[in-house]
Order: C-alpha cells, then sequence, then structure tokens
C-alpha cells in the first residue's frame, strides 16, 4: 500500500457555527436544483432551439457528467486547498454560467455552458464534507448534514415548481436566472462565515487533469451504455468494455493510489459499498413506480407526481430524526438501522393487487420516504466518520462517484427485472424482490464496517 502524507490538520472543532453550515445548504440547493428546474424547461428549450428530445436531454447530462468526472479528482484537491476559497469560486462561477445559459442562442453554446456550470457546481460537492468537518463538532455533524439535506430537499421541490411558473410566464431563459438571489445569498454568506485557513488554490496541473478525463470517459461510457442496453446490446457491451479499460488506466495512475488505499480501508470500503446498494432504492421512483401506475393502475401522470411528492415528504420530514438518531448512537449504526428499513420498505409493495386504491399506494410510498430518509444522511455521515483525517474531500468525491454509478444503473437493473418477469404486476413483483436483495446486501455491509481495522489507514492527499 502506498503510504500519502496527510495535509496539516486544523485541531478539533470545540464549537459549532452554524452560519457555515447554512452557506453551504444555500450552495447545495443551488447545485441540486439545477437539474429539476432544468427539467421542467426541456420541452421550451427543444421548442426554442429546434432541438429533438434526445437532444434536450443532454441540458441533464451536460451538467451531471462533469461533476461526477470531477467528484473524486476535485475531493482531493480540495483536501489541499482552502475550503473557502474553493466555495466562493464555485458560487462566482455558477452565478456567471447561469446569465450565459439564460443568454446562449443555440443548442451547443447552452450545452458548452451546462458542462460549465456541471464543473462550477462539481466544487461545491467536492467541499461539502470539508466545511463539515472545519466547522461542526465531531458529534453534531449528522444534525448538520441532515440541515442541509433538509433544505436542499425542500428547497429543490419548490425550486422545480417555481421554474415551472417562471417559464410559463417569461420563458425558460428566465428559468435559468432564477437562482441568481440565491447564489448572492450563498456567497455573501459564504464569505462572511467559512473561515480561511490560509492553504490558497494550488493549481490544479496536468495529473489532476489526466484524472478528470479518464475519470469523466469512465463515468460517461457507463451512462451511456445503461441507456444502450434495451435497444443495442452489442454497443452496450462495447461500451461498457470503454468504461473498464478507462477506469483500469486511472487506476495505474500515481495520483489514484491514495485514492485506492481510502477504498481499501475495511471501515470505508464497506460503508461506501452499503451506500452504493442501498441507493438501488432510486429505482423505485425512477421507474417502478412510474410503470405500475401507467400500466397496472391505469393512472396519469399528474398521479405519479402527486406520489412522488409523498415520497420526497417523507424523506424531508425523517431526515432531522435519522440526523439526531445519528449523532446519539453513531453514523455507522444509524445507516446499517436505516438500510434494513429501506430493504424492508422496498419489499412492501410486493402485496399491491392489481386494483390498489392510491391510498394503499401512498402509504407503501411514504414508507418507503421513510426509510429512506433514515438512511441517507447518516450514510453521508458513516463516510465521513469512516475516513481518516485530512481526506474528506476525497472521501465525499469517491461517495458522490458512487452514488452517481448506482442512481444510473438502478433503473436498468429494475427495467431488466421487469421484462424478464413479464411486465405488468409480475414484472413488478420481480424488480421489487432483486432490489430488496441488492439493498439486504447494502444493510450486510454496514453491519460488517462497524469492525474497526486492526491498523489505521495513512490519509488520503493529492500530489
Amino acid at each position: 500500500m502506498t503510504t500519502a502524507h496527510a495535509s496539516p490538520q486544523p485541531p478539533p472543532v470545540v464549537r459549532t457555527r452554524w452560519a457555515p453550515v447554512a452557506a453551504l445548504a444555500l450552495a447545495m440547493l443551488v447545485v441540486t436544483s439545477e437539474m429539476s428546474i432544468a427539467g421542467v424547461v426541456l420541452p421550451s428549450i427543444g421548442s426554442d432551439l429546434a432541438a429533438d428530445p434526445a437532444a434536450t436531454t443532454w441540458v441533464l447530462l451536460a451538467y451531471a457528467l462533469p461533476m461526477a468526472a470531477i467528484s473524486i479528482p476535485a475531493g482531493r484537491w480540495a483536501d489541499q486547498a482552502d475550503p473557502r476559497l474553493i466555495f466562493v469560486v464555485s458560487m462566482a462561477g455558477i452565478g456567471v454560467t447561469s446569465v450565459l445559459a439564460a443568454l446562449a442562442p443555440t443548442m451547443w453554446m447552452l450545452l458548452a455552458v451546462r458542462l460549465l456550470q456541471g464543473v462550477t457546481g462539481g466544487l461545491t460537492l467536492a467541499v461539502y464534507l470539508p466545511v463539515i468537518a472545519a466547522t461542526v463538532r465531531a458529534d453534531q455533524r449528522a444534525r448538520a448534514i441532515s440541515t442541509v439535506v433538509t433544505i436542499m430537499t425542500v428547497g429543490g421541490m419548490a425550486g422545480a415548481s417555481l421554474g415551472g411558473l417562471v417559464a410559463g410566464a417569461f420563458g425558460w431563459r428566465a428559468a435559468f436566472l432564477l437562482k441568481l438571489p440565491l447564489v448572492a445569498v450563498a456567497l455573501w454568506l459564504g464569505l462572511r462565515a467559512l473561515p480561511r485557513d490560509g492553504r490558497g488554490l494550488p493549481a490544479p496541473g496536468l495529473p489532476l487533469l489526466r484524472e478528470v478525463v479518464l475519470l469523466g470517459g469512465t463515468v460517461a461510457a457507463v451512462v451511456a451504455a445503461v441507456d444502450e442496453i434495451a435497444a443495442r446490446p452489442a454497443v452496450a457491451a462495447g461500451l461498457g468494455a470503454a468504461a473498464v479499460a478507462l477506469g483500469l488506466t486511472w487506476a495505474r495512475l500515481p495520483a489514484s493510489r491514495p485514492v485506492i488505499a481510502l477504498v481499501r480501508d475495511r471501515r470505508f470500503g464497506l460503508t461506501v459499498l452499503g451506500l452504493f446498494l442501498v441507493c438501488f432504492n432510486v429505482a423505485l421512483t425512477a421507474f417502478l413506480l412510474p410503470y405500475l401506475l401507467a400500466d397496472v393502475l391505469h393512472e396519469g401522470p399528474e398521479v405519479t407526481g402527486m406520489l412522488l411528492l409523498v415520497n420526497i415528504g417523507a424523506m424531508t420530514v425523517t431526515s432531522p430524526i435519522a440526523g439526531w438518531l445519528a449523532d446519539r448512537i453513531g453514523a455507522l449504526p444509524a445507516a446499517a438501522i436505516g438500510a434494513v428499513l429501506v430493504a424492508g420498505a422496498t419489499l412492501l409493495p410486493v402485496t399491491l393487487p392489481a386494483d390498489a386504491g392510491l391510498v394503499h399506494v401512498g402509504w407503501q410510498v411514504a414508507v418507503i420516504g421513510v426509510g429512506f430518509g433514515l438512511f441517507n444522511t447518516p450514510a453521508i455521515a458513516a463516510v465521513m466518520a469512516t475516513a481518516p483525517a485530512g481526506s474528506t474531500g476525497a472521501a465525499g468525491g469517491v461517495s458522490g462517484t458512487v452514488r452517481m454509478i448506482s442512481t444510473t444503473l438502478a433503473p436498468a437493473v429494475a427495467a431488466l427485472c421487469w421484462t424478464v418477469g413479464g411486465g405488468g404486476l409480475a414484472g413488478f413483483r420481480t424488480a421489487l424482490v432483486v432490489l430488496t436483495a441488492i439493498q439486504a446486501a447494502g444493510a450486510l455491509a454496514l453491519l460488517a464496517a462497524r469492525r474497526r481495522n486492526p491498523e489505521p489507514v495513512p490519509a488520503c492527499a493529492g500530489d
């Protein structure tokens, strides 16, 4: 194993500062709402810029893929930099690119701006856990994370609705400007509240850029392969092979060794594995529920939207409780309990009859939301708790990449199970059983992670 030198560590936080947490919550809301707001205006963008539906989906992908590409290298870079400066650069970049997106005259220019937005948004994600580590006491970190998650979720729901209203009244370009007041508040609060640590912003350097290209290619190939599985399996296989080749090339780089050492740490590796498997839960809302309602219960998309709000609302209400519980009993035990509840809740709808009423479906969807709400916050806190000192940025990058790949693969796995099961209610039940087994394996990984390593793993640092 390659030993990396740890970055100089600040003294333990004695008193939690909640203003930086508020700034971070607003920044994370800005970053995550980019997907929901842009999704609402895709048809208008396509109509105005003469793009077909397939092309407009790249407005979302062009934002998401750069965030996944830079997640790990940016996290390692953030461990060597001043979090306050990264935060400021990120918020300023999002503000500028939002204006450029609103002014984009053609589709290709809009996609180019969205790529830049994804990079600047990825910087916010990279500094997420380092800011929590620098400003929040260890015994209150889960509550701080639950605060961020709650603001992100509620704000994201409101942002999508408000974005639709603004776009309807003023056009799709106005929707990209909607968040500028929030960016300004987050930037002002970050400048006032985030502590300086004097490290500045080290130049990324060629090795870091090489990592971005290889990891970005790996993630893009995985996403494209999943998209092609049903229509062109041979193409999907080729893209999968390309993803493996790019990933192995990255793994041979000297810069990847600290990250590999981090993942090989038993507690951290099992925690991330648990996160990866339990996040397959997204297939319920992203694929199974819409198809159950449309093909079996013969309900329209407005009912799907209503039930998704029930699910999200249940997660939002539960998140603060999950943060309190994680601070009381420990992040890993709380995450394991949440994972068990998620797996059990996933199996609940297997009893749904073909003539199930919306109330029957609704309370089960709410229980699933409660389960994931009890898992999500402790899981983030557990990633932070199991990472060696000085590597919270890298840990956040790894967990972000893992979560992105999981939420990409999960709907494809659910769709395959649906098809193999014959579609309809039988296919729905088949997919539920498989998803439950996957999530139960994630719960077992989190339970196994509770055993400590016999030897500490050296901290992860960049070049």
